[in-house]
């Protein structure tokens, strides 16, 4: 029988603990270790949402990219959202693994999942942190190229690709050839991949100045969200829980989406 711990030993074969950012927590956030898994549900969120489709499918552990729990408290109670979550999944026997900034940086995990998804060739790491026990080189962000390619056609080719519900850039006035990635908030890249020989840069939650900033590093700069360059991840781990515990029915949530949305006054749709 498969238990709880032998997951969670064996993500962390796919992206061990020590690959985690030093303020990062990730492993099992809510649970028993030696509870039985009989159904897996995969999200990148372990929300109410995700949890209530866990209980509706039957699944008694859930994976997720994002924790629960991501910072310090001193109470679980029912007063707010992430506390009830802890409570309902306690309550109805549900365990909730979370594999974070180690899969942000372990090779196939969120940004070679975000560079093959726009289709990036010769992929290295942008923020190298170390090399695993294969000799791979991991960390944070990644570059790859492309065939020379307009800036807004490279656009509507990531809106395309990750599904974008609206996707923010700003022109360096160069096309798109080398490519950085960073799944998830990578701002702080910005300017390491311009050190790096990058024109372009594709990640999540810029700022206002970061945009402003592309004109003068001579780099394009495109903010296609949070959800969508972190949400391929999914795939992947969905495609090795099936392949390592295939005795295990395992399910990517049907009902998780981005919960930005975009609106656009009908009078300013001039397509």
């Amino acid at each position: 029988m498969t238990r709880v711990k032998d997951v969670l030993e064996f993500l962390f074969t796919m992206a061990p603990e020590v690959m985690k950012e030093p303020w990062d927590h990730v492993g099992l956030g809510c649970g028993h270790l030696n509870q039985e898994v009989h159904r897996i549900l995969v999200a990148l969120d372990p929300f109410a949402d995700v949890l209530e489709e866990a209980i509706a499918r039957g699944a008694d552990l859930i994976v997720t990219h994002h924790p629960l729990l991501f910072h310090a408290t001193n109470a679980i109670t029912d007063g707010d959202a992430h506390g009830s979550v802890v409570l309902r999944a306690a309550e109805t026997g549900r365990a909730i693994i979370s594999m974070h900034t180690n899969l942000d940086s372990a090779p196939c995990g969120v940004n070679d999942c975000l560079a093959a998804a726009l289709g990036l060739q010769n992929v290295t790491v942008l923020s190298k942190a170390g090399e695993d026990a294969q000799g791979r080189a991991y960390g944070l962000g990644r570059i790859g190229e492309l065939e020379s390619t307009p800036l807004p056609a490279f656009a509507a080719q990531v809106s395309r690709a990750l599904g974008c519900k609206g996707l923010r850039y700003a022109s360096g006035g160069v096309p798109v050839h080398q490519v950085a990635v960073g799944g998830g908030a990578c701002g702080e890249f910005l300017r390491l991949a311009k050190q790096s020989g990058c024109d372009t840069f594709v990640t999540s939650d810029l700022r206002y100045n970061d945009f402003w900033d592309s004109a003068d590093l001579g780099m394009n700069i495109l903010d296609a969200g949070h959800f969508a360059t972190e949400n391929p991840v999914c795939d992947y781990l969905l495609a090795r829980l099936r392949a390592r515990f295939p005795e295990i029915p395992a399910e990517k949530s049907a009902c998780h989406d981005d919960v930005i949305e975009y609106f656009v006054h009908p009078g300013d749709n001039n397509a």
